[in-house]
């Protein structure tokens, strides 16, 4: 075990590093951000003053000692500060995160509750009635796009049957949680990501339950309920397992389209719409650096749940 984290956190370190460095690299092909402060293309400013603003933040260093002293600043907990809220990135993105979060954790549980239930049943009633609802939902979750049926939701429930609220009232903080406010948002962000743990599920019970152990334990007497939650259902779990560790990461970055939506104050639109379109560099790459981090601390929780869920695996060791 102590191997394969030492191995994880190397390759964590060159993930963090390759992915800074790319985005670093793109925002030099976008405008100047120092068109934020003169937005007139440079109008009424002079050639000094324009290199001294840049001198000032950062701009007049080649690339690679740009990327230095920032990945340096970061590493020590400094995010730098946003071009055009003028605050600290570490503020910005705290004051949103708890809004992302409850959204993600909505989103999430209404997946896992429904998708792998859902998988489970499919499978285990092959070709019936309950097989080809549960591949019409997957169909319709998978197919659909997010920003339509979150519109459809509103239509129905909010404006329709006028019985659940589909966005939090202004001010509202985090702490200040109400359930009817997170049905409608919970639903659209989680319904694709059920679906697709829904088809996880029903694909890895339906190779394990035509296995051989399968059909040996049931030719044993063991129960049909018992061969399902103990032997079936423990070994098909892993890829759903991976599937939905992997989806909340992506998740806490903020999802854009269902926050757009239902007006919902995350970080989606902030750290993502905002810094690309005003080319807030500290943003996006303070943004960036966290989402990366956030994505392997889960990539690595999936591996070591490997081992929790099917004792076979056993982690840094290679098979013989």
């Amino acid at each position: 075990m102590g191997r394969f984290l030492l191995q994880r956190l190397f390759t964590s370190l060159i993930s963090v590093i390759g992915a800074t460095v790319i985005i670093f690299s793109l925002i030099q092909l976008h405008s100047d951000p120092r068109q934020l402060f003169v937005p007139d293309g440079g109008y009424g400013i002079t050639e000094a003053q324009w290199e001294r603003l840049g001198e000032k933040l950062g701009f007049n260093d080649p690339v690679p000692v740009q990327y230095v002293k920032w990945i340096g600043r970061t590493i020590r907990g400094d995010l730098g500060v946003s071009l055009a809220q003028q605050r600290p990135v570490s503020q910005v993105l705290s004051r949103k995160i708890g809004a992302t979060l409850q959204l993600a954790l909505g989103g999430w549980a209404f997946a896992i509750i429904v998708g792998i239930p859902l998988g489970v049943l499919a499978a285990v009633k092959r070709a019936t009635f309950w097989d080809y609802l549960g591949r019409m939902f997957a169909v319709f979750g998978q197919g659909a796009p997010p920003f339509l049926v979150g519109i459809v939701l509103i239509l129905v429930f909010a404006v329709w049957l006028r019985n659940t609220p589909f966005t939090l009232p202004a001010g509202t903080r985090p702490q200040d949680f109400d359930f009817r406010y997170y049905i409608l948002p919970s639903i659209t962000l989680g319904w694709p990501a059920a679906a697709g743990l829904m088809r996880l599920t029903r694909s890895s019970m339906l190779e394990v339950l035509d296995s051989e152990f399968v059909k040996m334990a049931r030719g044993k007497g063991v129960s049909y309920q018992t061969v399902i939650w103990k032997h079936a259902f423990r070994n098909a779990l892993i890829p759903p397992l991976t599937s939905a560790l992997i989806i909340f990461s992506n998740w806490l970055h903020g999802a854009l389209v269902v926050e757009s939506v239902f007006a919902w104050p995350g970080i989606g639109f902030v750290a993502l719409f905002t810094a690309v379109n005003d080319n807030d560099f500290p943003l996006l790459l303070g943004s960036v650096f966290i989402y990366v981090l956030m994505f392997l601390v889960f990539a690595l929780l999936a591996d070591i749940m490997y081992a929790l869920v099917d004792p076979r695996i056993r982690l840094g060791r290679r098979s013989r």
